[in-house]
């Protein structure tokens, strides 16, 4: 597993689309997550420390856990299927692990909230994991040298519309937020 941080939320300003972008901890790769709006705007909440007037999903959940005697440990992002990335929550209560089948989105929500590792599969990096340009760089990320058997092959296609849709997105409206 892949340690990771939320490193920023993009909104594409043409589509509104939004995607969660985590790096590496000790690496340049980045996985970008398609995610929803409700979704983004709770992670971009507790980023920047601007509190919910009532309690959203992940504030009850990280409570009810909590109350249970339970301790969320990391989260992960265990597999990508048909463009689909799928998630596990790690909850330990009395001695034993429960892992509990999460969105990304939701999983990550918690993850801030909690201050736990958010962990990504290696070969979840390895498929969808993209190194982004710096400022003033050519338009297309790096996409990092892959080993794939051929029933998980992703085509240069498939992510040639995901690396545009990032190219797109602006961190103006993100920057302008955390500010306030």
């Amino acid at each position: 597993m892949i340690e990771t941080v939320v490193e920023s939320i993009r909104v594409s300003l043409v589509t509104q689309h939004r995607v969660v972008i985590l790096k590496e901890v000790a690496g340049e790769r980045h996985l970008p997550i398609w995610i929803g709006p409700f979704e983004a705007e709770a992670i971009a909440m507790e980023l920047q420390g601007v509190p919910a007037a009532r309690p959203l999903p992940y504030d009850l959940l990280k409570r009810i856990v909590t109350d249970m005697g339970g301790v969320v440990r990391e989260i992960q992002v265990t597999d990508l299927s048909q463009d689909v990335f799928y998630a596990r929550i790690m909850i330990e209560q009395n001695g034993r692990m429960l892992e509990i089948d999460s969105r990304p989105s939701d999983a990550i929500a918690l993850a801030v909230r909690t201050k736990v590792p958010i962990l990504v599969d290696e070969a979840v990096m390895d498929r969808a994991g993209v190194k982004l340009e710096a400022e003033g760089e050519a338009d297309e990320p790096e996409v990092p040298p892959q080993e794939r058997s051929s029933e998980s092959t992703v085509s240069e296609a498939d992510l040639s519309v995901f690396r545009e849709f990032i190219n797109s997105l602006d961190l103006d409206d993100f920057d302008r937020r955390r500010d306030h």
